[in-house]
């Protein structure tokens, strides 16, 4: 290759490279750190130890949770505390590592010991999820 290809061909590798690395920075969001637009309307739980021998020090808890237009939790792990989401009304953003989805009416957000996320309402209508978890007693 001869010389005079080479200012242009490393312009055009580093015009790419910029471009592809802006594209990535503006399409990630950073996480919140205070909740906002949450409001929990129903809980129950059903302390499992009693139920189940080897469940001794867990429980387990449903919860009905709103989230308002704009609404959104922090970033948090489940790691020891197994749950899942059902989504009866609007469209939840769920953002975990790796990537962004969208949990419409009817679908289950399953939530394992390897899932760190954080989720949103970015909607115009309230988010109303059905959220159930085992914890540890307190």
């Amino acid at each position: 290759m001869k010389k005079h290809w080479l200012v242009p061909i490393t312009i055009l590798v580093l015009g790419v490279a910029i471009g592809v690395g802006l594209h990535v920075a503006i399409g990630q969001q950073t996480a919140p750190t205070e909740p906002k637009g949450i409001k929990v309307t129903k809980t129950a739980v059903l302390n499992l130890g009693p139920q189940i021998e080897e469940m001794q020090g867990r429980r387990l808890g449903m919860r009905v949770v709103m989230i308002e237009p704009g609404g959104h939790f922090v970033m948090h792990s489940h790691k020891d505390r197994p749950g899942m989401g059902y989504v009866v009304q609007g469209v939840l953003t769920e953002h975990r590592v790796g990537g962004t989805t969208e949990h419409r009416v009817g679908d289950i957000m399953v939530e394992n010991k390897d899932t760190t996320h954080w989720i949103q309402n970015n909607g115009t209508e309230p988010v109303l999820l059905l959220a159930v978890d085992i914890t540890k007693a307190p």
